[in-house]
């Protein structure tokens, strides 16, 4: 039996492109969708965004930005966007055709500001950034591991966990579908757009020091 999972993460409040990723996930026939955060920021479509993963029965967990959107609203939980966020966790663990999945906005086990950064500013993997991740990971209990935040595109094993950055459906133009007990992901580009593996705020790089952003 195989499973498929479609994945989105780092919305920003814009709801065309995760409406084709939605559209993408219907045609492809997948079993379930799941958000890696960011759903708020930037954009100013924001009920609409909300609107399309309730619909979409999409299980979604809090990213950075929605964590500020619900310190920001004024009496929260009066509507139905800020209900939705006060709902969310801040992690979710799924044990899927034997294969435990863990995701979470930014990096294990719950952070959402230290983000797996593993390529450069051509969207190539480099060596250093994957070793070290892969020795901070030792011992994660997880077959897969879904995060966003870094606007990063990857599916790559970090020692025995592959980890998957679906990217930005804003700003990478992209989703993907994961495949289990394959562990096969695709990349599904967005917007009539180039995919771009890595995105970061303009420059279109990533920091020379390889220092944090705030995605």
């Amino acid at each position: 039996m195989t499973t498929r999972i479609g994945i989105v993460s780092d919305i920003h409040a814009t709801a065309a492109p995760l409406r084709e990723a939605l559209s993408i996930f219907v045609q492809q026939g997948v079993d379930g969708v799941l958000c890696a955060g960011d759903i708020a920021g930037y954009g100013n479509e924001l009920d609409q965004t909300v609107a399309l993963l309730m619909e979409s029965d999409c299980r979604a967990i809090l990213g950075n930005h929605d964590v500020w959107h619900l310190e920001d609203a004024v009496d929260a939980g009066e509507n139905r966007v800020d209900t939705f966020f006060s709902q969310l966790p801040s992690t979710l663990e799924l044990a899927l055709d034997g294969i435990k999945l863990y995701m979470v906005h930014a990096s294990p086990p719950r952070s959402y500001m230290d983000g797996i950064k593993l390529l450069d500013e051509h969207g190539c993997v480099v060596p250093e950034r994957k070793q070290e991740w892969a020795e901070r990971l030792a011992g994660f209990d997880s077959d897969v591991l879904v995060v966003g935040h870094t606007h990063q595109v990857f599916a790559e094993r970090l020692g025995d966990t592959l980890v998957v950055n679906p990217g930005s459906t804003k700003f990478n133009h992209t989703c993907a579908i994961l495949d289990l007990p394959a562990m096969e992901c695709q990349v599904f580009p967005l917007s009539n757009k180039t995919p771009l593996r890595t995105w970061n705020w303009g420059v279109n790089r990533m920091p020379a020091d390889g220092g944090s952003y705030t995605g």
